[in-house]
């Protein structure tokens, strides 16, 4: 079994930093199952940007929007697909001659 991976808000990893800098790295990392290189990682980004440098770095995405947007791509092939089809479907009959009805 793998644990679970946590994460923390920036709120929390201010708080963290903050209690760190104020009781020492030892014993916060213990404290808060931490690693050390991770206390200290985040507080050299504290250090160095201020609060703004413990938020994520990355976007969040929400996976309903996800979702909508795998639909959406998949749409638009459908669409080009059929688009596709449809002006060869044209080039062939523009090149295929008609023959008039003999009565």
């Amino acid at each position: 079994m793998s644990k679970a991976r946590r994460s923390f808000t920036p709120e929390d990893r201010y708080s963290i930093v903050q209690e760190a800098i104020r009781d020492g790295h030892a014993e916060i990392s213990r404290k808060y199952n931490l690693s050390p290189s991770l206390l200290r990682r985040w507080r050299l980004k504290y250090l160095s940007k201020g609060k703004e440098g413990l938020k994520d770095s990355y976007a969040r995405v929400d996976p309903q929007l996800r979702v909508l947007e795998e639909e959406n791509e998949r749409l638009k092939r459908i669409v080009a697909k059929q688009a596709l089809e449809l002006k060869i479907k044209s080039e062939l009959l523009k090149k295929t001659p008609i023959h008039s009805r003999r009565s």
